[in-house]
């Protein structure tokens, strides 16, 4: 049995972009002001194209406008802070929860009801980048953080990703949908505000691919289910666990490719957020905290991370929900950098053994 998901405040930007804001149940039904800022309105089509390398099969998306967005700007000028004035701010509110609203500067959007030719055959194929691209901004708190979330708050947040997941799917030219946040200078942040993206693709992307991949070949050798497998293998094993709960589990994946690496998994097989129940929810809110609470401890300092959702259509032949966390800091003054043989060859060099990794992280979860 699945849970309800919450039902937000809708409303729109002053250039047209839609805005949704979520609160607790049981909380007063957060209000919505006006934007007042002069945007030029939002072009009704895709603003960027997908271009197809013919060597790989790889998509690439192509959006140049993107180097005009938002860069560092000083505290008082955060445009995901709430401004009431609704002058400065994509949050024309006097505070919010979560919020969740259309990217200014997106990768993918708007949709296109008729077929694209190729005039350049396959050597020059180039579709243009439908899809949508959203901001979901975790707290108002400019100077917080996910893992200095509430267990209710983050169990919110996780219910966001669900809804939104859930709404973007139903479309026709959507193959994929992506919940991750980029957390630190050191990833590429350019605006510290605790927030992440959704990015609904028009087609898998080439990881999902090769998991799709390899799941079927499991499934045509052994008959079962490779997640299930993985999973079930890791808690015989128990080395690289970090965490087992009723519902959730987290644990360091056999062949880590980064030098701090946690995979989550809901212990019963779903493909999306929202087929968690509620008791799963607030597991799976609680295992995810507790990761990135021990990411923070691990050196003493707040750890630059990516964490993204691996999310499947219900009633898909494969794919099995889980989160994955990684950073690219291999001590607490050293990073690492993607050189010639990670960033030239995809062929993933470690520094740390995998179950070194567990062992240092299960000693500040404890």
């Amino acid at each position: 049995m699945t849970r309800s998901l919450p039902d937000p405040t809708v409303g729109h930007l002053a250039d047209g972009r839609e805005i949704l804001l979520f609160e607790l149940p049981g909380a007063p039904r957060p209000v919505l002001g006006t934007d007042r800022r002069a945007l030029a309105p939002r072009p009704d089509g895709p603003v960027t194209t997908v271009r197809r390398d013919p060597q790989t099969g790889d998509r690439v998306i192509v959006a140049p406008a993107r180097q005009d967005r938002t860069y560092k700007p000083p505290k008082k000028m955060c445009p995901l802070c709430p401004d009431p004035e609704g002058r400065s701010s994509e949050l024309p509110v006097q505070d919010y929860r979560v919020a969740s609203f259309e990217n200014r500067f997106p990768s993918l959007s708007g949709a296109v009801s008729t077929a694209v030719d190729h005039p350049g055959g396959s050597l020059r194929v180039e579709d243009p980048g439908v899809g949508r691209c959203e901001v979901v901004c975790f707290t108002s708190a400019h100077d917080g953080a996910f893992a200095r979330l509430t267990e209710e708050h983050a169990r919110l947040v996780v219910d966001v990703w669900a809804h939104r997941t859930t709404q973007l799917m139903e479309r026709d030219d959507v193959a994929e949908v992506f919940c991750f946040e980029n957390r630190g200078e050191e990833i590429g942040v350019t605006l510290p505000h605790p927030h992440g993206q959704i990015y609904a693709f028009p087609y898998r992307t080439p990881r999902t691919e090769a998991m799709l991949r390899e799941a079927a070949a499991h499934r045509s050798r052994s008959g079962t289910d490779l997640f299930e497998d993985i999973l079930a293998a890791e808690i015989a094993d128990d080395e690289r666990i970090l965490v087992r709960t009723e519902h959730a589990t987290a644990f360091v994946p056999f062949a880590a490719r980064w030098p701090v690496e946690v995979h989550v998994y809901p212990n019963r097989h779903v493909h999306n957020l929202a087929e968690l129940t509620d008791a799963e929810a607030d597991d799976l809110a609680r295992v995810y905290l507790t990761v990135l609470r021990a990411f923070d401890a691990l050196y003493g300092s707040p750890l630059p991370y990516i964490a993204g959702w691996h999310q499947f259509r219900s009633g898909s032949d494969e794919g099995y929900l889980h989160a994955e966390l990684f950073s690219i800091r291999r001590s607490a003054d050293k990073l690492k950098y993607l050189a010639g043989a990670e960033s030239g060859r995809d062929a993933f060099v470690t520094d740390k053994t995998p179950e070194t990794i567990a062992q240092e992280l299960r000693q500040v979860i404890e």
